[in-house]
């Protein structure tokens, strides 16, 4: 089973590391994640050195199957964002 880190897990890490009271953390904690999203909304894409990068691209429409019916269906295009590993972190993760 797969353990996944949750953004409550953030807020506990922090807080256990900090002088901060839990509410504080918990505000700093969605701001950050907030400059993220509205950086990846502007800019395409958000850098984060020795991390990696997010970046968004288009998808063209694209032909489907309503799997219910059979009926063929044009999907719409959309956004999709994606996240590449930096060298240093995908090395780091490989040498466990």
């Amino acid at each position: 089973m797969v353990n996944t880190l949750t953004k409550s897990d953030l807020v506990d890490r922090v807080y256990e590391q900090s002088d901060r009271k839990r509410a504080e953390v918990k505000g700093q904690i969605e701001h950050l994640l907030d400059i993220i999203k509205q950086a990846i909304k502007k800019d395409h894409s958000l850098l984060i050195s020795g991390f990696g990068k997010f970046e968004t691209y288009d998808k063209k429409p694209r032909k489907g199957r309503n799997p219910q019916t059979s009926e063929a269906i044009i999907l719409p295009g959309r956004k999709v964002v994606v996240f590449r590993l930096s060298r240093k972190f995908r090395s780091e993760i490989n040498q466990q």
